[in-house]
């Protein structure tokens, strides 16, 4: 590669026989460091994941030669980025090599990839809140996100780190802000890691509080801290423990179950049947993450066989590839996912 970081002088090869070339210039507005990243970060991103191409920088010219289809696929990327850029949302490492994956699926044509855009993904904002705003990062949250604003009951299957939590919260307060909802429901089945709440010192609050925690946490990022126990004390944001569920019908609600692997199938009937007049429900969970007792089947495992295809409700699948992490927590994932079906489970 004939990358100068400082100087941009020097020359780019001539293309071979076979080989094309494309040029990309960056208006004059956006410094090159947006582009590039600091220090070229985000430039050797890009080489790295196109280490046949002759990619070239000088001034506010890019000039990429190699091979016809990587040199396309170089030149939507820039693109793109600058779709980004012109948002003023800034491009990170991350970011660049998530629409380096999108652009390599649609043109490979795998079922995975779809219309989308890089730069619709990325884009898309969901919550500002506190300086910072909630985005999807993958063209599977992204199609998460949309599933949710499309229908009343939305399950987000995926391994830890997927965002699917997080995002279904981000869309609560998004609705409840809006006015779509009244009130906010968030609960969990207090059974985990073999602990019950019997055994578990404290009031009733002390002792439901470790399976909670995570939700409030990203109440926390959404939602101005000291707001939240007014909210809570007038009943317009609940966090409790999937049995208290039972008997109720939650109207004008946004209701999220999480951790639904650890529901018995008789507790996800009970729970989906709580639906009331405008209210949207989103289940999520992790199939290979069970908690329950030897022999205790997952709602959430069978719940897919009972209502795939009913109207209005929709099965969003999340992968490693959406783990938005460490990196490491996706490699986790897949390893993780190769021993269990080497060992036939």
């Amino acid at each position: 590669m004939t990358h100068t970081p400082t100087a941009h002088d020097g020359a780019p090869r001539e293309e071979a026989p076979g080989q094309a070339r494309a040029h990309f210039t960056v208006p004059a507005k956006h410094p090159m460091v947006t582009l590039l990243g600091s220090g070229d970060a985000l430039l050797r991103v890009i080489e790295r994941s196109f280490p046949e191409t002759d990619i070239h920088v000088r001034g506010n010219q890019v000039s990429a030669v190699g091979d016809a289809t990587e040199v396309a696929l170089i030149q939507r990327l820039f693109d793109e980025m600058m779709l980004v850029l012109r948002t003023g949302q800034p491009m990170t490492e991350d970011a660049v090599e998530r629409s380096i994956a999108m652009l390599r699926a649609s043109e490979n044509g795998s079922a995975e990839a779809g219309e989308e855009t890089p730069a619709e993904v990325l884009t898309q904002n969901i919550l500002s809140s506190r300086g910072r705003t909630i985005r999807p990062k993958t063209l599977n949250q992204k199609r998460y996100v949309d599933a949710i604003d499309k229908h009343t009951i939305v399950f987000g299957i995926g391994p830890a780190g997927t965002g699917k939590t997080y995002l279904a919260m981000a869309k609560a307060v998004q609705a409840l802000q809006s006015k779509q909802v009244t009130r906010i429901i968030l609960t969990r089945p207090a059974v985990e890691a073999g602990e019950r709440l019997g055994f578990l010192p404290g009031t009733l609050y002390e002792k439901i509080d470790p399976y909670l925690r995570p939700l409030y946490d990203a109440l926390h990022d959404m939602l101005d801290p000291d707001s939240i126990p007014k909210l809570m004390a007038s009943g317009t944001i609940e966090v409790a423990p999937l049995a208290y569920m039972r008997g109720r019908t939650l109207n004008d609600a946004f209701i999220i179950l999480d951790e639904a692997q650890n529901t018995n199938p008789e507790q996800m009937k009970m729970f989906l049947t709580r639906l009331g007049f405008d209210s949207k429900i989103v289940i999520t969970g992790d199939v290979t993450q069970v908690d329950l007792p030897n022999g205790t089947k997952s709602g959430l495992r069978q719940v897919r066989d009972i209502l795939e295809g009913v109207q209005d409700v929709h099965f969003s699948t999340l992968t490693s590839q959406d783990v938005v992490r460490h990196k490491l927590v996706g490699r986790i994932v897949d390893a993780y996912e190769q021993y269990d079906s080497r060992n036939g489970k």
